[in-house]
C-alpha cells in the first residue's frame, strides 16, 4: 500500500508542480461603507451607495483608485482586483453603482445627472480619508478603472471632474447609440441595425439579482432570480424614462431621435473634448457588444486634446476569450504607477497620444499600441502562450499600410425569409463568457442557404496580416430598404469549415432610392487582428439575416454584387515583439512576486548550509532539514542509456554528478536527449541501461526519494471542479506525508488568490492557475529542483529576478538543475553545466572554468560561443 501511495505521489509531483517561490502579503481586509450622495438633474435625489474601502497594504498615504464594476455586477465583482491593487500600495474604493447590489436608486446608464455626480462625491469622500495622498491643491491623487459599464463611468467622470488623474477603461463604449444600432456604412445609429440580443441582455432584466457578474456583468444572469413586482419585471431597476425608451426601440427595431439623444448623453462621444486624464484603453478582441472601433474612437477623441493615451487589444471581451486577467492587472498597475506615483514606465513600456497628436505632461516613451497574439505552445508547460507585440504610435483602424486583395464572384440572388427566420449566425452574444466564465474560445458561424452571397480571393501566395478594419464596396439591386450583414472569412480548404475571426459581423442598411433599381455602399468590416496563411483564401459573405440582430419580417429578394473587386486590407508594419527578450507572455510570474521570493530568501526564512542565513542568525528550515539535502549526493547518473523504438539512441552512456548547492545547466540542441534524461530522473520512464541515484537512492517508478524532488516539466494539472484550496489539500494527501510538513498556510499566502481559492479551478485564468501551481510546488520545500525552461514566458526583468531566486535557493543547500535554451541566462545563473549532443556527454564542469579554458584555447568569451564550438566539434 505504501508503494501505491508513493507511486501516486510521484505521478502527482510530476504532473502538478512547478518549483518556484511566490510569497505574498496577506489579503487586505476591506472596510464596508455606506456613502450617502445627492444626484438628479435638480440635485434633489438622495441615495445610498454600498461601498468597500481597502487601505493600502503598506500603510501611510497612497494614491487612490476608484474601481467600478460591470453591468449586472456589484462591488463584489471587483473585490479580488481591489485587494490586489491595495497590496500594490493603493487606497482602493469599490462601490455598487446606483440600482445595483445593495445600493439604492435606479439605473440611469452612467448619466452625467446621476452616476457621474455620484462618483464625483465618492472622490470628495476619498479626499477626507487619512490614507489618501493629496495633491498640492488639496485634491486626492486618484485614478479610475473598470470594465464595460465601469469603463464608461471612468471616461465620463474624467470628462466632468478635473481631479481625475488617470483612467483605465476596459471593454467599453464610445457611443452607446452606435453600439446598439451599428451601421457599417458610417451613416450612424439613425440608419443602424438594432443589436437586439445584446440589448435584451443589457436592458430587459436590469439588475434582477444582487449577483457577482463579471466585467460584462453576465454572471448575474445565470443566477436564480429573486421575486420581483410587475413593474420591476417590466423595467428592472431602470429609471422609468430609460425603460420606456427601451420598450419603444425594442418593439420597432429602429433608433428614435430621443433614444439616440438619451444614449449619447451617457456616452464619451458627448464629452470627448473634455477628457484630460491620461487613458489606457483596454479593448477585447472577442467583443460583439463593444468592438475595437469604440476604443479607436475614444483614443482619437482623447488624443485630439493633447492627452496621453495608449490602446491595447487583448484576448477577451464580452464574448469570451482567455481574459488575460494577470496581464491586464500588470498593465493597469504600470499605468497607475506612472501617472499616480511617478515611479515606473507606463504599461507596455510607454505612452503617447493616438492619431498623431502630441502628448502633454511627462508621458513615458515606448509603445502606444499593443496587440495580443497567439504565440503557440510553451515548450516547457505545453500550454498556449500569448505574445504582446507593440508599436510606438497608435495607427488607428486603417493601419500603417494596406494590401489590395481581389475578390471574384458573380452577382447573386439572396432572400430575406418571412419573419426573418431561420436566421444566419455569426456569434451568440455572451455565449462564450457564460459557458466558460470568460475563458471560452467557442464561436459559431452559420450562413443559411439562399440568404447569402459570397465572393472569394485566389489562394494567397504569401501570408497576409490583417490588423484593423478592411473595406469593400458592394452593389445592391432591389427595392426600398435592404438589411445585410457582412463577414470576412478565412478559408483554408474544403475539408475545414471557414473561420470567422472573433465571430464578428458588420451590419449594413442600404436604401435603394425611389425610382432606382440599385444602390452602392462602402462597408467597413469589423476590426480584427488576424493572420491569413499561405494557401488560404479570403471570403466576403453578405447575409440577409443574423440571429443577434433585428431583421425585416417581410419576405423579399435582392441581387448582391461587387461594385469594386478590391478588398482593402490594413496592417500595422511596426508591430514587433520587444527585442530585448522573450515575448511578454500573459501567464508570466509578476516581477513583484519574484522580488518577494528573493527577499524571503535574503531574510533567511530558509536556512543556509552553514546553519546561518545572510544576517548571521540561525533560523530553522521549515520541515526540519538542516539547510538542504541530507543523506547522499543530490544526483548521480551512471552509464544512462535509452533507445527509441527504432533502435536510435536518445541517451547514450551518459554519466555525471550534481553536488549539493549547485545550480547546474543542462544544455544541448534539440534532440540532444535532455528531456528524455529529465523524464528518467523523475521515474517517468526507465533506462535501458545504467542508473540514476538521488541522495543515494536508486530512482525507480514511485521510489520514496522522489518526494524530495520537485519538477517543472509538463505544467501543472488540477481537477477543474474542485476549488484551489481543495486541489492543494488533495495533492498533499496524495503524497502520504504528514499534514504538518505541508506548510499549507504559507502556501495559501503564496497563491495570493484571495477569495478565489474557494472557487472552482475551472473558473481560473491561466495566470491564476500558474500561481496556484507555484503555491502547490512550495508544499514541503523540495531538496532537488528539476526545471525545464523555467524562464519561458518571463520578460527580461523577471528573468533577472528569477536568476537571483535560483542562486539564493541553492545557497541554502538546495540543488537546482535547469534545462534552458537561453545560453546567456545559463551563463549568469548556473554554477556548473552539462553539455549533451546526440545523447552523449560532451563536456561538464564549472561555468567559470569552462569559459577560462575556452578563452585560453582561442574560443569566444561567451558560453554561447563555447557551446556552438563544442557542438560543431562533435557533429
Amino acid at each position: 500500500m505504501k508503494r501505491v501511495v508513493a507511486l501516486v505521489a510521484a505521478v502527482a509531483v510530476i504532473a502538478m508542480t512547478a518549483w518556484w517561490v511566490w510569497p505574498s502579503a496577506p489579503e487586505p481586509r476591506g472596510q464596508n461603507q455606506r456613502i450617502d450622495v445627492v444626484d438628479g438633474p435638480a440635485d434633489d435625489q438622495r441615495i445610498t451607495l454600498d461601498a468597500t474601502f481597502f487601505a493600502p497594504a503598506d500603510g501611510g498615504k497612497a494614491p487612490a483608485i476608484l474601481l467600478a464594476h460591470g453591468f449586472g455586477g456589484s462591488k463584489q465583482s471587483v473585490r479580488e482586483q481591489a485587494s490586489r491593487l491595495a497590496q500594490d500600495g493603493y487606497a482602493v474604493l469599490t462601490w455598487s453603482a446606483r440600482g445595483f447590489g445593495a445600493s439604492t436608486g435606479q439605473i440611469a446608464l452612467n448619466s452625467p445627472d446621476y452616476e457621474v455626480k455620484d462618483v464625483k462625491q465618492l472622490i470628495d469622500w476619498l479626499a477626507k480619508r487619512p490614507e489618501v495622498r493629496l495633491d498640492a491643491a488639496g485634491d486626492p491623487r486618484v485614478g479610475i478603472a473598470g470594465g464595460s459599464y465601469g469603463g464608461a463611468i471612468a471616461l465620463m467622470t474624467a470628462a466632468h471632474d478635473a481631479r481625475v488623474d488617470a483612467i483605465v477603461p476596459m471593454i467599453t463604449w464610445h457611443d452607446l447609440a452606435d453600439a446598439l444600432f451599428p451601421d457599417a456604412t458610417g451613416a450612424g445609429p439613425a440608419n443602424g441595425v438594432f443589436k437586439r440580443m445584446w440589448a435584451g441582455l443589457f436592458f430587459s432584466r436590469g439588475a434582477p439579482v444582487q449577483g457577482q457578474g463579471g466585467l460584462g456583468g453576465l454572471g448575474a444572469l445565470s443566477e436564480t432570480p429573486r421575486p420581483v413586482s410587475a413593474e420591476e419585471a417590466r423595467c428592472g431597476r431602470f429609471l422609468p424614462a430609460i425603460c420606456e425608451m427601451y420598450q419603444q426601440v425594442a418593439t420597432t427595431g429602429k433608433a428614435t431621435p430621443e433614444a439616440i439623444e438619451t444614449l449619447r448623453k451617457s456616452s464619451p462621444v458627448s464629452v470627448a473634448g473634455q477628457i484630460k486624464a491620461p487613458a489606457l484603453l483596454l479593448q477585447g478582441q472577442r467583443d460583439s457588444l463593444f468592438p475595437l472601433s469604440h476604443a479607436d474612437a475614444n483614443a482619437k477623441a482623447i488624443a485630439a486634446t493633447g492627452t496621453p493615451v495608449q490602446v491595447a487589444w487583448f484576448d477577451g471581451g464580452h464574448d469570451g476569450g482567455n481574459g488575460e486577467v494577470d496581464w491586464l492587472h500588470e498593465q493597469t498597475l504600470a499605468w497607475f504607477d506612472h501617472w499616480l506615483k511617478g515611479t515606473t514606465p507606463a504599461a507596455g513600456g510607454g505612452s503617447g497620444t493616438a492619431a498623431g497628436a502630441s502628448a502633454v505632461g511627462a508621458a513615458p516613451p515606448g509603445q502606444q499600441f499593443t496587440v495580443t497574439r497567439d504565440a503557440g505552445r510553451d515548450p516547457g508547460t505545453r500550454q498556449r502562450v500569448r505574445a504582446h507585440p507593440g508599436a510606438d504610435r497608435y495607427p488607428g483602424l486603417s493601419g500603417t499600410a494596406t494590401t489590395p486583395v481581389t475578390l471574384t464572384g458573380p452577382e447573386q440572388n439572396v432572400a430575406t425569409p418571412p419573419g426573418g427566420s431561420p436566421a444566419s449566425i455569426s456569434a451568440v452574444p455572451g455565449f462564450g463568457g457564460l459557458l466558460g466564465g470568460g475563458q471560452s474560445n467557442l464561436s459559431v458561424s452559420l450562413d443559411m442557404p439562399g440568404q447569402s452571397a459570397a465572393f472569394e480571393s485566389a489562394p494567397l501566395t504569401a501570408p497576409l496580416q490583417l490588423t484593423g478594419s478592411p473595406t469593400v464596396k458592394v452593389k445592391v439591386r432591389g427595392k426600398g430598404e435592404v438589411t445585410l450583414f457582412a463577414k470576412l472569412y478565412d478559408v483554408a480548404d474544403s475539408a475545414q469549415p471557414p473561420n470567422l475571426p472573433q465571430g464578428l459581423v458588420a451590419p449594413v442598411r442600404v436604401t435603394v432610392p425611389e425610382g432606382g433599381d440599385s444602390a452602392e455602399a462602402t462597408i467597413t468590416l469589423p476590426a480584427v487582428d488576424h493572420l491569413f496563411a499561405v494557401g488560404h483564401k479570403l471570403r466576403l459573405t453578405l447575409t440577409t439575416t443574423d440571429l443577434a440582430y433585428s431583421a425585416p419580417s417581410q419576405p423579399a429578394t435582392y441581387q448582391i454584387g461587387l461594385a469594386s473587386p478590391t478588398l482593402t486590407v490594413p496592417t500595422v508594419e511596426a508591430l514587433t515583439t520587444p527585442a530585448t527578450g522573450p515575448a511578454w507572455w500573459t501567464w508570466a510570474m509578476p516581477l513583484a512576486a519574484v522580488a518577494l521570493a528573493a527577499g524571503l530568501l535574503l531574510q533567511g526564512r530558509i536556512r543556509a548550509p552553514s546553519g546561518r542565513p545572510a544576517g548571521g542568525t540561525p533560523v530553522d528550515l521549515p520541515g526540519g532539514s538542516e539547510g538542504g539535502a541530507a543523506g547522499g549526493i543530490p544526483l548521480e547518473i551512471s552509464g544512462l542509456t535509452k533507445a527509441y523504438r527504432n533502435g536510435e539512441l536518445a541517451v547514450d552512456g551518459l554519466s555525471f554528478t550534481v553536488e549539493q548547492g549547485q545550480v547546474l545547466g543542462l544544455l544541448g540542441p534539440n534532440g540532444a536527449g535532455k528531456t528524455t534524461t529529465m523524464r528518467m530522473m523523475l521515474g517517468l520512464i526507465q533506462p535501458d541501461a545504467g542508473e540514476i541515484r538521488i541522495f543515494g537512492d536508486k530512482v525507480t517508478p514511485g521510489a520514496p526519494v522522489l518526494s524530495r524532488l520537485g519538477s517543472f516539466i509538463e505544467g501543472a494539472g488540477f481537477l477543474p471542479h474542485l476549488t484551489g484550496r481543495d486541489n492543494l489539500d488533495l495533492y498533499w494527501k496524495a503524497t502520504g506525508r504528514p499534514a504538518q510538513d505541508a506548510h499549507l498556510e504559507e502556501a495559501l499566502q503564496i497563491a495570493g488568490l484571495g477569495s478565489a481559492l474557494d472557487r472552482a479551478v475551472r473558473t481560473y485564468s491561466q495566470g491564476m492557475r500558474q500561481r496556484l501551481a507555484i503555491a502547490q510546488a512550495m508544499l514541503g520545500l523540495p531538496d532537488l529542483l528539476v526545471l525545464d525552461e523555467p524562464t519561458n514566458g518571463l520578460d527580461p526583468p523577471q528573468i533577472r529576478e528569477m536568476r537571483e531566486v535560483l542562486k539564493r535557493y541553492a545557497l541554502t543547500g538546495k540543488t537546482v538543475i535547469v534545462s534552458s535554451h537561453l545560453l546567456a541566462e545559463v551563463e549568469q545563473t548556473c554554477s556548473h553545466v552539462v553539455v549533451m549532443h546526440r545523447g552523449r556527454l560532451i563536456r561538464t564542469g564549472p561555468v567559470d572554468v569552462l569559459l577560462s579554458t575556452a578563452k585560453s584555447n582561442g574560443h569566444g568569451p561567451r558560453l554561447e560561443d563555447v557551446f556552438l564550438d563544442l557542438i560543431g566539434e562533435n557533429s
